[in-house]
């Protein structure tokens, strides 16, 4: 399957994949950003995509970033639905409590992993079927 890409502008950097085989794409920001401690910031990549139908995009952190930097994704995963082609943007999250984080432009920022999704549709039932969970939630299954 090809998966198609858009630059929408011309210093934007095609997604790429680190390594043969890897699920995720790097995204890389197109403009500098300046993100203070605490801080969240909208950072453009340049690029647009087409994901197929029946499919969907996960934009998820890169670990390396959270590991050295305390950089994560605001509404991680960030979904793009297969109907939209606007540019992909990463709200990226400096946890950190006391630097400043700059990214740079082509510099890897996030990446996109491309998912097969059902599309089922909603039925108002008058119940549930049981089961051994039941309503068990967080913290249901212990440490």
């Amino acid at each position: 399957m090809d998966l198609r890409f858009a630059r929408l502008s011309e210093r934007a950097i095609l997604p790429t994949r680190a390594h043969e085989g890897d699920a995720g794409l790097d995204l890389y920001a197109v403009e500098p950003a300046h993100i203070g401690p605490g801080e969240r910031w909208s950072v453009p990549t340049g690029v647009a995509v087409e994901i197929p139908q029946g499919f969907a995009g996960m934009v998820l952190p890169r670990s390396g970033l959270a590991r050295e930097h305390g950089i994560a994704l605001v509404n991680s995963p960030g979904l793009i639905d297969c109907g939209y082609r606007g540019e992909i943007r990463v709200l990226l999250l400096n946890t950190d409590p006391a630097e400043v984080y700059r990214v740079e432009p082509g510099d890897r920022i996030a990446q996109l992993v491309v998912v097969e999704v059902a599309t089922p549709e909603p039925v108002e039932v008058s119940g549930l079927a049981d089961s051994s969970r039941g309503d068990g939630g967080f913290g249901s299954s212990g440490r």
